[in-house]
């Protein structure tokens, strides 16, 4: 199964939701964008985004722009491809090192992630470098030590318990001096709710940014593709802590609800760099914003809805 289906097999569940909700027949009346509003809020969207778009596309109804429920429905994901739809990380970098560092709460995947990203670079012919500043775990050094080896990257830690800027600060002057294309920075994962480890995590961007102005590159958030908009509150936390560039959705082959991943990049405005769709280390994709809405929605004629 390529990648592709395998998203489209993590959404059938949002998919099945949203489809069964609105393709009952009927034409754009109340109760078709009533229908509508329940079934993208049931699949996590959130209420304010859910609103917005069903508004949107009553006006355009009512402006006579659009005629028929199927009509309605492409404009939905239309204009979620649009909202999404966002600039890739370049292939050449403009700086050397790249600096990408990789946050998130413990559980949701982070340091398997950063693995995957690894040996997506290496598979390009990058020299790539794993810092691992989440000392506060030892089998979170290891764990990322076996991906080193794994993805034959260079790799930089101390001791557990070492203060995480510091572990930073060394992979950065390493990285510098060995012509490193990227390095991917681990860092702890304990409760967002901390602050202990939010002003822990902007240490080390601001020790990073001593050092080379422009680093980070890139803060990227790993996000639980099954927790729903629970993730919201977490996102909240690190982006205010830290400015995050993007996020990286993972286990989005499972139990996930789609649209928890809209309503968090919309409501932050922060964009979705990549998803994960299983367990394999291929299994890392770049986000593509018109695949992941139609995995999310399918096609409302082909479920019964009348064009």
């Amino acid at each position: 199964m390529g990648l592709l289906e395998r998203l489209r097999e993590g959404l059938q569940r949002t998919r099945s939701l949203i489809q069964g909700s609105v393709a009952t027949g009927g034409g754009l009346d109340p109760s078709f964008y009533e229908r509508l509003e329940e079934a993208l809020v049931a699949a996590d969207l959130g209420i304010d985004e859910a609103s917005a778009l069903v508004k949107a596309v009553s006006d355009d109804a009512g402006r006579g722009a659009l005629r028929t429920p199927s009509e309605a429905y492409r404009r939905v994901k239309e204009t979620l491809v649009a909202a999404l739809s966002v600039a890739r990380a370049p292939d050449d970098f403009p700086q050397r090192p790249w600096v990408v560092l990789v946050t998130g709460v413990n559980g949701v995947g982070k340091t398997t992630t950063i693995g995957k990203m690894a040996h997506a670079y290496r598979g390009k012919g990058r020299r790539v470098m794993l810092a691992a500043a989440d000392t506060f775990r030892a089998g979170a050094i290891e764990q990322l030590r076996i991906w080193a080896e794994r993805t034959s990257s260079e790799f930089i830690s101390q001791k557990p318990g070492s203060d995480p800027a510091s572990v930073a600060f060394d992979a950065l002057d390493a990285a510098r001096a060995r012509g490193v294309d990227v390095l991917l920075v681990d860092t702890a994962g304990r409760l967002h709710s901390k602050e202990s480890l939010m002003n822990e995590l902007a240490k080390v961007v601001r020790v990073v940014r001593r050092a080379v102005p422009t680093a980070p590159n890139e803060v990227l958030l790993v996000i639980d593709g099954t927790t729903g908009r629970n993730a919201l509150r977490q996102a909240e936390s690190f982006h205010r802590a830290l400015g995050l560039t993007g996020l990286v959705v993972t286990k989005l082959d499972g139990t996930a609800k789609g649209g928890a991943v809209v309503g968090i990049a919309r409501a932050l405005g922060v964009p979705v760099r990549m998803i994960g769709v299983g367990e394999g280390i291929e299994d890392l994709q770049d986000f593509n914003a018109a695949a992941f809405v139609d995995a999310m929605f399918g096609d409302l004629d082909g479920a019964g809805g009348r064009a």
